[in-house]
Parts: structure tokens; C-alpha cells; sequence
């Protein structure tokens, strides 16, 4: 056998065999000494009914004196005993008919079938005596009817004797020839257990010298040399003995052993260029540390920033106070000292405002009401609120509308908010900046938006524009000192209004451009749904 398949297939079927073997010895063991049981408790059943009905024939002649003797409630009594000796006589029939039905052997019927002459001759003893008591309860003689009583209780008994003995002694051998039986055939099991054990051992031997024990040494040889292999030892070869599936395994095991004995010698290349991996990736580490710790910088001077711009309007605040208070009682004009205190004040408000903002919109607390608005009404109104900032710096403030209106689906508060703070960076980092221009139009190359562009003449961005967007970073030539989170915030509301934000320069290639660019509703649309409403409704 040259492979392992039919060996193990051979092993397989010995196994199936001596199962099925047992499995069919078995059930029919169990068969057998179901059958014995099933008749031996069949015997011991009608032994107990018969043993029932030898009680109520009793009962029965007891019953036929007390009739006899003249009480009043022995007609009751006589009749409740003919109807349980009646019960008894079916019973014991229906046992002895289910035996007849449930044997195969011709014998057995028969035995079983001459029974039913006996419990006809009871039957017909029970009906006798019947009669016989209705024939002495008309005589008029007691002595009569003693007598009579008398001779027809000793002929039921003659009647009724006999064949009771009789069926009794039968039940008594069959459950004695059940016995027998069950020993028999439990000797028998028992032998053919033992032969059957002897059996399987022979089986099951020559399998193992035949099978098991040659693979097992083979396996055994494999499993040392790949033992050796494991510990370095590549240079282990097995023999090819046989062509079966263990003789592939051994020539895949050589061919495995050959291949890993050559790249041993790739390894060292491998290892080589991990070390260089690993090393550029450490330098990237490094790069990474080097930004964390400018973002630390960054962190640092924005909270120095803080405690400046707060701290420099409330020492304002409270010198003018310290002065009003010092000039109490006088006539002076409290005007200037108000204006200052209000206008350090507003700074300082501004200033929180927008630390604020940072902080809800890092945290997802900003609820946006977005509703259709006019674009032109918010930059105009926007430019409005800082056309005196504008004044003061000496900047000429432009709006530019554009030739059509555009209405946009946004937050009216939080977009001008944005464009005022964008307007506000224009003004105080775009150094020597003279104009700031905000313009409004909408393209035919990008149809279904509007652009708004907040631009100037100043020097430009400082810094790269994925730079200025980040939280707290500020351009490399801020003109005055600032909390670096006005493009960001700004982003943060053009995004959530489903629009995008670009820094880039201004015309010429002069000043810096922030170009928004929101999805805005057409207006003709809008007007000739409102047109077709109307109409309808008319």
C-alpha cells in the first residue's frame, strides 16, 4: 500500500466495522432481553389479575349467602360483586389477547389460546350461581333456602376452582421459563462479548503494526529534523523512502530547508535595510517633536497674548477711574474719561467675545439658524460697523455689490460676524494698506454660488495659508498683537455653512484676497415661485 490514503482509509473501515459489529450485537441484545422482559412482566400482570379474580369470585359467594340470608342491603352488595367479578373477567381476557397479539410464535398462541377455556368456564359459573340465587330467593323455607344456597356455592366452587388453579400454575411457569431464559441468554451475551473483545484486540494489532506504528516513526523523523531546523541547523536533509503523502511532505520538507538556507543570506541585506528604515523614520520623529514644540511656542505666546490684551484695557480702565475719582467734586467734563473707558472697555468685550466663540465652536455648542438672506445686506451692514475703525486708521472702506443680489442659506449673526472679523484683520495687520474692498458676485463658471472677497493693498500674507488657518498661529508680520484665531473661527463657520474659505493675493499680485464662496438661491427662481403661489392661490 503505497498510500496513505487507502491505509487510513483501511484503518477507517476496520474501525467502522467493529462499531457497527457492536452496535448490531448490541440492539440485539437488547431486542432479546426486551422480548424476555416484555414477557416475563406480561406473566406477572396477569398472575396479579388473576390473583384479583380468585378475590372477587370470593367476594362474589359471599355476597350470594348474605342474599340468600334475607338482609336488606345485600341485593346492593350481591350486585356490586357480580360487576367486579365481571371487570375481573374482562380484564384478565384482554391481557390474555394482547399476549396472542403481540407473539410470533405459532406455539405460544396456541398456549396462550387454550387459556381462553378456562375463563369461559369461570365465565359460565359466574352466570350459574347468578341464576341459582334468583331460584332460591323465592322459597318461602328457610331450611330450604340454606340448603339450596349451600349446594350452589360448593358446585361454584367446583366450577371455579379448577380452572383458576390451572391458570394460575400456567402464569407461574411462564414467568419460571422467563427467568430461565433471561439467565440463558445473559450467559450467552456474555460470551459473545468476550469472543468480540478478543476479536477487536486482534484487529486493532494488526492495524498498529501495520499502519499506525510505521507513519508514527516517519512523523516522529520528521518532526526531530524540523526541531533541527528550528535550531539553526539548515543544512538538515530527510530520505525520500516511499512515494506516498509522507514521501511529498519529506520533499517539500528539503525544498523548505533549501529555500530558507538561502535566504538566510538575504536576511542580513533585509536587516540592513530595516536599520535604514528605522532610522529615517526616527528623523521623522524628531521633525515631529521639533513641530510639537513650536506648536508649544505658539501655545505659550498666545496665553502671554492673552494676559497683555486683557491686562492693558483694564489698566486703562482703572487709571481713568483712579483720575474721576481723584477729581471728584470738581467741575471737570467726565466725556474723554468715559469715551477712553468705553472704547478700552469694547476691546476688552471684543477680545472675550472671541476667545468665547474658539471655545463653542471646539466643543460643538454652536447651533447655526440658517435662514435665506440677502448677501448684500450683510456685507453692507458689515462694512457699516466698521466704517469708523476704518476712519480712524485713515483706510478707504469700499462695497462692491456686485450687478445682481444673491441670497444664501446662512446664519445672518455668524456671517457677519465673519466678514466683520475678516474686514477688522484687514485693518489692523495689513501694513500701509490705503483701501479695503468688499465685493459680492456671482459667476456663470460656478453657477449656483455666491463669492464674496475681502480684499486690500497691504503687503500680503506672511505665511503659508494652511499656516494662518491654524487655531492661535499668526502671520510673520502682525502690526499689532492678536490672538491668531479670527481665520480659523472663520473657516470653522464657512465650512458648517456648507461653503469654503481661500487666502491668496490681490489683484496685480499686490495686497492679500480672502475669497468665500457659499451656495447661494436663485433669485429669479425664488421670484417666479412666488409669481406661481400667487397665481395659484388667485
Amino acid at each position: 500500500m503505497r498510500s496513505l490514503k487507502v491505509r487510513f482509509a483501511l484503518l477507517l473501515g476496520s474501525s467502522a466495522l467493529l462499531v457497527v459489529l457492536a452496535a448490531a450485537g448490541a440492539l440485539w441484545s437488547i431486542a432479546a432481553t426486551e422480548s424476555t422482559l416484555d414477557r416475563t412482566l406480561a406473566a406477572q400482570h396477569r398472575l396479579e389479575l388473576l390473583a384479583e379474580l380468585s378475590g372477587r369470585l370470593t367476594q362474589f359467594g359471599l355476597a350470594a349467602l348474605e342474599t340468600v340470608g334475607g338482609s336488606e342491603a345485600q341485593p346492593e352488595a350481591f350486585s356490586i360483586a357480580r360487576t367486579n367479578v365481571d371487570r375481573a373477567l374482562t380484564a384478565v381476557d384482554e391481557a390474555l389477547a394482547a399476549t396472542i397479539v403481540a407473539t410470533s410464535d405459532p406455539l405460544d398462541r396456541t398456549q396462550y389460546a387454550a387459556r381462553t377455556r378456562p375463563m369461559s368456564q369461570i365465565r359460565a359459573a359466574r352466570v350459574i350461581l347468578d341464576r341459582q340465587v334468583s331460584q332460591i330467593e323465592r322459597q318461602l323455607d328457610p331450611e330450604a333456602r340454606k340448603n339450596g344456597i349451600k349446594g350452589a356455592l360448593n358446585g361454584f366452587g367446583a366450577m371455579t376452582g379448577q380452572p383458576l388453579s390451572f391458570l394460575i400454575e400456567a402464569e407461574r411457569r411462564t414467568m419460571v421459563l422467563g427467568s430461565e431464559q433471561a439467565r440463558a441468554l445473559s450467559q450467552r451475551l456474555r460470551l459473545a462479548a468476550g469472543a468480540a473483545v478478543l476479536v477487536a484486540f486482534g484487529i486493532v494489532f494488526v492495524l498498529y503494526r501495520s499502519v499506525t506504528r510505521p507513519t508514527l516513526a516517519r512523523i516522529a523523523a520528521i518532526r526531530k529534523a524540523a526541531g533541527a531546523v528550528g535550531g539553526g541547523e539548515l543544512d538538515t536533509r530527510l530520505s525520500v523512502a516511499t512515494r506516498d503523502e509522507l514521501g511529498l511532505l519529506v520533499a517539500n520538507f528539503n525544498r523548505m530547508a533549501a529555500r530558507l538556507s538561502r535566504r538566510e543570506g538575504r536576511l542580513a541585506a533585509d536587516r540592513a535595510a530595516l536599520e535604514d528604515t528605522v532610522e529615517a523614520r526616527t528623523a521623522d520623529l524628531r521633525a515631529a517633536n521639533a513641530r510639537l514644540e513650536a506648536v508649544d511656542r505658539s501655545r505659550r505666546r498666545f496665553f502671554a497674548d492673552v494676559s497683555h490684551e486683557l491686562r492693558t484695557p483694564l489698566t486703562v480702565i482703572l487709571g481713568e477711574c483712579d483720575l474721576a475719582a481723584r477729581q471728584a467734586g470738581r467741575s471737570v467734563d467726565y466725556g474723554p474719561v468715559f469715551a477712553t473707558i468705553r472704547k478700552r472697555a469694547q476691546r476688552l468685550k471684543l477680545r472675550v467675545e472671541d476667545l468665547l466663540r474658539v471655545a463653542r465652536s471646539e466643543s460643538g455648542q454652536i447651533e447655526l439658524d440658517r435662514r435665506a438672506v440677502s448677501a448684500v445686506s450683510i456685507l453692507a451692514e458689515a462694512v457699516d460697523n466698521a466704517t469708523s475703525e476704518a476712519a480712524r486708521r485713515r483706510v478707504a472702506l469700499d462695497l462692491e455689490p456686485g450687478a445682481r443680489d444673491c441670497e444664501v442659506l446662512a446664519d445672518r449673526e455668524w456671517l457677519r460676524q465673519v466678514v466683520e472679523s475678516l474686514i477688522d484683520n484687514a485693518l489692523r495687520h495689513a501694513a500701509g494698506a490705503t483701501r479695503v474692498t468688499v465685493a459680492l458676485r456671482a459667476e456663470a463658471a460656478a453657477p449656483g454660488a455666491a463669492i464674496i472677497t475681502i480684499s486690500d493693498d497691504g503687503p500680503g500674507f506672511g505665511a503659508s495659508e494652511a499656516e494662518l488657518f491654524e487655531r492661535f498661529r499668526r502671520g510673520d508680520r502682525p502690526a499689532e498683537t492678536g490672538f491668531g484665531i479670527g481665520l480659523a473661527l472663520a473657516r470653522w463657520v464657512i465650512e458648517h455653512h456648507d461653503g469654503t474659505i481661500r487666502l491668496g493675493r490681490g489683484e496685480g499680485g499686490r495686497g492679500a484676497r480672502v475669497t468665500l464662496t457659499l451656495p447661494s438661491l436663485d433669485l429669479a427662481d425664488l421670484e417666479n415661485q412666488g409669481r406661481d403661489t400667487r397665481e395659484s392661490a388667485a
